[in-house]
C-alpha cells in the first residue's frame, strides 16, 4: 500500500516505525495537554501487529523527506454493526493546514468502504478543533458510549458499502 499526496508519502507502517510513531502521537497530544498512555489507550501502537495486522485493520504512516510526519489507523471494532474504528489520526503541526487530515480521512473511508463495512466510529476530545471539525464536515455523526478516557467526543458514520466509489469527493 502506497499512496501519495503532494509531497507526502503514506505507506503502510512497518516495525521500524513504531517508536517513531509513538513519539509524533505523544508530541501531538502533549501539545494540546493530553496525555499518552504507552500501557492503556496507546498500547496498540507499541502493538501494531496484533492490534491492526491480525485482526484486518491497517496502520498507516505519512512521511515527508523521509521523517514520519503522521498516522492513520483503523480496525474492527465490536460496536455497530460491521464497524471499524479509525484511530491514531495525527499529524505533526508542521504539515497542518494542507488538506492532508482530509485526504487521508478520505483514502481511509475508501479502504474501509472497499473492506466491506458498514460503519466508522471515532473518538475524540473536544480540545482537538481541527479533528472535531473535519469529522463534523465529513458526514460523522455525534454518538454515544465514549470508551476512551482523554475522548469526550464520539462520532459514527455509515457507510454505502454497495458503492465505495460514492465516498470519493
Amino acid at each position: 500500500m502506497m499512496l501519495q499526496y503532494q509531497d507526502f508519502q503514506i505507506r503502510a507502517w512497518q516495525p521500524g516505525d513504531r517508536q517513531a510513531a509513538f513519539d509524533l502521537i505523544a508530541a501531538v497530544l502533549a501539545e494540546y495537554g493530553l496525555q499518552s498512555e504507552p500501557d492503556r489507550t496507546d498500547w496498540d501502537v507499541w502493538n501494531v501487529e496484533d492490534a491492526y495486522q491480525k485482526t484486518g485493520g491497517q496502520f498507516w504512516v505519512v512521511e515527508q523527506s523521509g521523517e514520519l510526519v503522521g498516522t492513520a489507523a483503523f480496525y474492527p471494532i465490536e460496536r455497530g454493526e460491521h464497524a471499524v474504528e479509525i484511530r491514531k489520526m495525527y499529524l505533526s503541526p508542521v504539515v497542518r493546514g494542507k488538506g492532508l487530515g482530509r485526504f487521508l480521512l478520505q483514502e481511509l473511508e475508501r479502504t474501509i468502504a472497499e473492506q466491506g463495512y458498514g460503519q466508522i466510529w471515532i473518538e475524540t476530545a473536544s480540545v482537538l478543533k481541527a479533528a472535531v471539525q473535519l469529522y463534523e464536515t465529513s458526514g460523522y455523526m455525534p454518538g454515544t458510549g465514549v470508551e476512551t478516557e482523554r475522548c469526550d467526543r464520539i462520532y459514527v458514520k455509515h457507510l454505502t458499502t454497495a458503492h465505495p466509489e460514492s465516498l470519493r469527493l
